[in-house]
């Protein structure tokens, strides 16, 4: 894939590496442009997500996404036991909006959880802390930070839940293609002109082990996206966790619908102002790389660390289990104009359009470690309580 020449710092450097070190798997492309310190996209300061970003998620779409997420979050602490410390530590944590959402909804159901727990936000760029502790200053005496390094070494343990809205969709991903001679990897390298793209040998016998465990089969010319991080996230996440709760959030499919021949080149995308492209190798270090996600991935590499799938589901289904009518009805018997009722509804309903809305097209994952049988809200059927 010929691009354009290098057009930021972060691509100047990536190019000057390759043409030093030799090209490299796409999957190392994607980390540095990602995660390169101080100038990947999410390790660079700046706002990604909202208006005044390039994306946006459901905690942005209407504050009520945050307080449905609490709902279940106490539910959690009841399995528990009502243990005295109880951590919700948020992976990809981000500016702290979903953090502050969900804490302001514990103070308000439940003042004996508030009053116990702890909130643990994760993050890569080191510069969001202080703009997590201003907005959530309100609640200075609940928090806790920890690096992505500190949760993978095992170092902070807890009982409670870790969530992640958006997070594996931007892990870095090795890129594969069918060919005649069967499966290849996507390099990256470097001329003259910018970054070009080879097929080659697999980069690792784990792009194998991925394909067959998963039965993934791709057609001749098809692309797919193979995240080889996702197992190392989930064995830090059994391992910080003495009993409790995972709660993923993110875009995705099930082995079967991800690799389906209608996907033949994959699934990547890059999101910069709102608007989306399909060529990684532009605005390097400022646009967002993502990927849907495969959760049938998740799923059963959990159960190797002791993660026992709960629910899995549609996001609609989950904002309806766990109290959206409820939700909208306070809504709207606390707004103070017609204008003002419609408005939390059009924003509860993009939440849970169904039909490649954010309804569908997002899925949560709810795990447990050391829990039997838990009955959680997004179990109820639809409606009232």
């Amino acid at each position: 894939m010929p691009t354009e020449a290098a057009n930021t710092k972060l691509a100047q450097i990536i190019l000057e590496r390759i043409r030093s070190h030799g090209e490299i798997p796409f999957s190392s492309f994607m980390e540095a442009a990602l995660y390169e310190p101080g100038l990947g996209y999410y390790t660079s300061p700046g706002r990604k997500v909202g208006a005044e970003g390039d994306f946006y998620t459901s905690m942005n779409v209407h504050s009520s996404f945050g307080r449905l997420v609490a709902r279940e979050i106490v539910r959690f602490w009841e399995i528990l036991g009502t243990p005295t410390g109880f951590t919700v530590a948020e992976a990809g944590a981000g500016g702290g909006q979903l953090a502050q959402d969900i804490l302001d909804a514990v103070r308000e159901f439940n003042s004996t959880l508030y009053g116990t727990i702890i909130y643990r936000l994760i993050e890569k760029e080191p510069t969001l802390k202080e703009v997590q502790a201003n907005r959530l200053r309100e609640h200075a005496g609940h928090l806790a930070w920890s690096t992505p390094e500190e949760l993978a070494d095992g170092e902070v343990t807890f009982t409670g839940c870790i969530i992640s809205n958006e997070l594996f969709d931007a892990m870095p991903v090795h890129v594969v293609e069918m060919t005649d001679d069967g499966i290849k990897e996507v390099y990256v390298g470097a001329d003259h002109n910018g970054f070009r793209e080879r097929l080659g040998h697999p980069s690792t016998p784990d792009i194998k082990g991925y394909l067959d465990r998963f039965e993934v089969q791709l057609m001749l010319g098809q692309r797919g996206e193979i995240n080889l991080c996702a197992p190392g996230w989930l064995a830090s996440a059994a391992e910080s966790l003495d009993r409790g709760f995972v709660l993923t959030i993110d875009y995705g499919y099930v082995t079967e619908e991800l690799y389906t021949p209608q996907r033949k080149d994959g699934t990547l995308l890059c999101y910069h102002r709102h608007t989306t492209g399909d060529d990684p190798y532009l605005l390097v270090g400022e646009q967002d790389i993502t990927t849907h996600i495969n959760f049938t991935q998740l799923i059963e590499t959990g159960k190797d660390f002791g993660l026992e799938t709960v629910w899995f589901g549609e996001q609609y289904r989950f904002l309806l289990g766990v109290g959206l009518m409820e939700e909208l009805i306070r809504l709207e018997a606390e707004a103070e104009t017609e204008q003002e009722k419609l408005q939390h509804r059009l924003a509860l309903k993009k939440l849970m359009l169904p039909e490649g809305g954010m309804g569908d097209t997002f899925k949560v994952l709810i795990q447990s470690k050391g829990v039997n049988n838990p009955q959680l809200l997004c179990m109820r059927k639809w409606g009232l309580s």
